[in-house]
């Protein structure tokens, strides 16, 4: 049995909570974890530039390198290694971007321990094969990083693979025909990067060396056109930096590209020297807490409501991109997940938007054709980047060959919810959804997320994410009879931790790792909550207060709520833990996840229980 009374004082202490994270404009705009791996490239781009500029902006750049420095040192794990944040356990990749940016920083007698503590960390992890290992056939990430080592002296030249750059000079519309080694976010990095190896060991064969020699010139026009008003590529300071690096690196510290991407990165270092992976994620964690909200837990709509102001519903309809976006070439309809020029349209955020103008009632709306014409607008957008495979990418149409470009279970879910809000579920993109859902399910009943993992696991998978944000699909088209959902529920019995909650340390410790500041308990918050949330949809009102449901799944929803309500009285409920992945596996935590996912899913425990409303 829950306690109706906690349950409820547990669901307005979070959802006030949430409300108190908002902006003076109405809209939440969340805090991202600083990176050690975004500060380290962000060093290393600030002291190449620093070679080649006057004196009062040495002194600046200078001034921001002696506050990161100290920050990154404090971030160092006792194994010798950094993590992408300071709640994350060593990687190499990260581990060899904070080494060359205290060589290029020319610190390093200053830090010579770490430096040594790094190094024995690098050859455990087995160097350049063990980074090489990490990410596979994807260049992505891989190459930058040995780029940036090899810019800092540490590796040859000739261990760092040679980029297509001249391939950005194609149409747009012809590279997912390409077969580029990057994925479809990383032009920038393709052009700028391949210009530095280029520079530095050109090609032997001769028509190659003229044919990318003619391509320099109109590649950088292409990273030019590409670059946002802000300066930042995706907001982003680690791909700004790879960016800045290699062309100041070869001479071009004085065109506007290296220029816009220094101003981006002075704008957006934090207070104690460190920079985040993005400037924040303000339209996405909007739309999740309006989601998690909604509008009135009441049908007499007496309850709730008042944050939804018509600034906050202009403001989400504002974020709509309006035209075709230079750097995916997407068309014009969809979101992004920040209101920043940096942001790129996707079909995360999307859906995410849609959901939330959806919750809103016609007669709240002073313009609601208009509305009513944005999401649609966002329907038509996604409908047209379904994959043929029946699922959802994240940016563009066809791009399946690298990992972060392919469909995905959470975006396709996410997208189904969408299209069902405004009644258009009834179409054949729907049912290819969901068969693209049924054979991406894994043998033990679970889906694997694209965006979101669980740094206990050997494989960094998180299959409770994935199965919990599918199971929501299944759960709003009426589908839970059906056997994946079944299966889908019973793996999510299979996983609940013994302290009630799910995810975490769970029974997927990796073995001998340990992170530098690791949270007391097994569980997380925000795997807990979408895990409670999902099992809910298996639940009908029974006298009240009780679960209408099996023993085993009551028992379970029993332990998890109660996890959950001594979270919130404790306050463990706001500790973020680091489960999202930004692009290529770099790891973060947001402030307002746990607070928006705990929010989720006692509402739809107080809806479940017919509990008197708040």
């Amino acid at each position: 049995m829950i306690d109706q009374d906690r349950l409820r004082r547990a669901y307005l202490a979070a959802r006030e909570a949430l409300l108190a994270e908002r902006t003076p404009a109405g809209h939440w705009v969340g805090e991202l974890s600083s990176s050690a791996l975004s500060t380290a490239t962000a060093v290393s781009a600030l002291a190449i530039a620093r070679r080649h500029v006057e004196p009062e902006k040495q002194r600046r750049y200078t001034a921001l390198i002696d506050a990161a420095l100290p920050w990154l040192a404090r971030c160092q794990n006792a194994d010798g290694g950094w993590g992408d944040t300071d709640r994350s356990f060593s990687n190499i990749a990260t581990t060899m971007l904070v080494r060359a940016a205290l060589h290029l920083a020319g610190a390093q007698q200053r830090y010579a321990a770490a430096l040594e503590r790094a190094e024995n960390y690098i050859s455990v992890s087995g160097g350049i094969a063990g980074l090489r290992r990490r990410y596979g056939k994807d260049k992505t990430f891989a190459v930058p990083i040995l780029t940036n080592c090899a810019l800092a002296g540490l590796v040859e030249w000739r261990e760092v693979s040679p980029l297509p750059f001249e391939l950005a000079c194609l149409p747009q519309a012809w590279y997912r025909f390409a077969r580029l080694p990057v994925v479809s976010y990383a032009i920038p990095a393709l052009v700028a990067i391949g210009q530095a190896r280029y520079f530095f060991r050109k090609p032997w064969n001769p028509v190659i060396r003229w044919l990318r020699g003619c391509a320099v010139n109109k590649s950088l026009e292409v990273l030019r056109a590409m670059q946002p008003s802000g300066g930042g590529y995706l907001e982003a300071a680690p791909l700004t930096s790879f960016v800045v690096m290699s062309l100041a690196s070869i001479g071009r510290h004085d065109h506007i590209v290296a220029q816009e991407g220094l101003r981006f990165l002075c704008e957006t270092v934090r207070p104690d020297g460190s920079w985040p992976i993005d400037t924040n994620l303000a339209t996405w964690v909007t739309t999740l807490a309006i989601n998690a909200l909604e509008y009135s837990l009441e049908s007499d709509g007496t309850t709730g409501g008042t944050y939804l102001t018509p600034e906050l519903i202009q403001w989400v309809a504002d974020c709509q991109h309006r035209e075709r976006h230079p750097f995916t070439g997407a068309e014009p309809g969809g979101w992004g997940w920040s209101d920043l020029s940096g942001a790129l349209p996707d079909a995360d955020d999307t859906p995410g938007a849609v959901l939330a103008l959806s919750d809103i009632p016609i007669d709240e709306i002073e313009d609601y054709d208009n509305q009513w014409s944005i999401a649609w607008e966002g329907l038509d957008w996604l409908l047209k980047l379904q994959n043929s495979d029946g699922g959802w990418p994240t940016f563009c149409k066809g791009w399946g060959m690298l990992p972060f470009d392919r469909s995905g279970t959470d975006l396709t879910a996410h997208v189904l919810r969408a299209l069902k809000a405004w009644g258009r579920d009834k179409g054949i993109a729907v049912e290819r959804g969901f068969r693209y859902l049924a054979k991406q399910q894994r043998p033990d009943g679970s889906w694997l997320p694209l965006w979101f993992g669980n740094q206990h696991r050997e494989d960094d998978e998180n299959p409770l994410y994935g199965t919990a944000r599918v199971l929501l699909a299944y759960r709003d088209l009426e589908r839970m009879p059906t056997p994946e959902a079944r299966r889908g529920i019973a793996y999510l019995l299979s996983q609940q931790n013994s302290d009630g909650g799910w995810g975490g340390e769970g029974n997927n410790r990796k073995p001998a790792e340990r992170s530098r500041n690791e949270e007391a308990g097994r569980s997380s918050v925000e795997e807990t909550a979408v895990v409670v949330e999902a099992l809910l949809a298996e639940c009908s009102l029974k006298n009240g207060i009780s679960f209408d449901a099996p023993e085993k799944l009551r028992e379970a929803l029993e332990k998890g709520l109660n996890w959950l309500i001594e979270g919130v009285e404790s306050g463990r409920f706001r500790q973020a833990s680091p489960i999202g992945f930004y692009f290529a596996k770099l790891w973060y935590y947001e402030k307002l996840y746990p607070l928006v996912f705990t929010v989720s899913a006692l509402r739809h425990a107080v809806a479940r229980m017919a509990l008197p409303p708040p």
